[in-house]
């Protein structure tokens, strides 16, 4: 079981992107177990497999903090038929990234998600059409200003793509919004890298935004090229694929917040 998700895991275990790339190529092995439960454990609870406790690619034993992500889990593998299929368990591997790379540096992923805040997808508007102007300034101010307000994050919007240094003052005070318990930070981490906003990902932990407004906000532009030359197969097929993993960061949220 290790070393099936060490292959789907080598380089970044928080870039959901490149994990499910690397579950796809990932060989597949035949399901080896009869039954799957949830077991109580120390700081929470852990998913057995013929009574033996699920770990991540490094060893460690996988134990989630609430039941509710548990069974999630626990439904992936019971789900499993003659092979493994990992690209239909993004909770597992969910699981095993915040084990393996969240839980002992913190700070270090806190950081990571804060950077965003430099260059936020919210922070950069198109100038024209005056139609695709508006559609952007619905879907993203109302994001902008419950920054500032509630968040005292004073954010300077800019037209077109060159880089505009945000305030320090404004990216401490979002920083500062951010949790501090692994499961939560790890959540926030795949929908900022998914949506490409850490300020999408903190309104919707905020309950500021609900996951299909933060899902459509982060694709406007998108969108709006679709609309007007149509659909391109390619990226429907990747972003079909990046929201599994962003409903899956959701089911976490919730989770933990319910």
């Amino acid at each position: 079981m290790r070393e099936l998700f060490e292959q789907a895991s080598e380089t970044s275990p928080l870039d959901p992107e490149e994990a499910v790339r690397r579950a796809a190529r990932a060989p597949q092995r035949r399901r080896f177990y009869s039954n799957v439960a949830v077991a109580e454990a120390t700081g929470g609870f852990a998913v057995t497999l013929d009574d033996k406790p699920i770990r991540t690619p490094s060893g460690r034993k996988v134990i989630a903090p609430v039941r509710e992500i548990a069974a999630a889990i626990v439904a992936e593998w019971e789900a499993q038929s003659e092979f493994i299929e990992l690209m239909t368990m993004p909770m597992t591997r969910f699981a095993n990234s915040v084990v393996d790379a969240v839980v002992d540096r913190v700070d270090a992923v806190m950081d990571d998600i804060a950077k965003y805040f430099e260059t936020d997808l919210l922070f950069y508007r198109a100038g024209h059409p005056e139609a695709l102007v508006a559609r952007e300034a619905a879907h993203w101010d109302p994001i902008v200003f419950w920054a500032a307000e509630a968040l005292g994050a004073h954010f300077i919007l800019a037209e077109g793509i060159v880089h505009i240094r945000q305030p320090e003052s404004a990216i401490a005070a979002a920083r500062a919004a951010l949790p501090h318990d692994a499961w939560s930070l790890a959540a926030l981490h795949v929908i900022t890298s998914l949506t490409g906003s850490a300020l999408l990902a903190l309104a919707l932990l905020r309950g500021v935004a609900n996951p299909d407004q933060v899902w459509a906000a982060a694709h406007v532009d998108e969108d709006w090229n679709s609309e007007k030359w149509g659909v391109d197969e390619e990226v429907a097929a990747r972003r079909a694929a990046r929201v599994v993993d962003f409903s899956a960061a959701v089911r976490i949220l919730k989770a933990l917040n319910s």
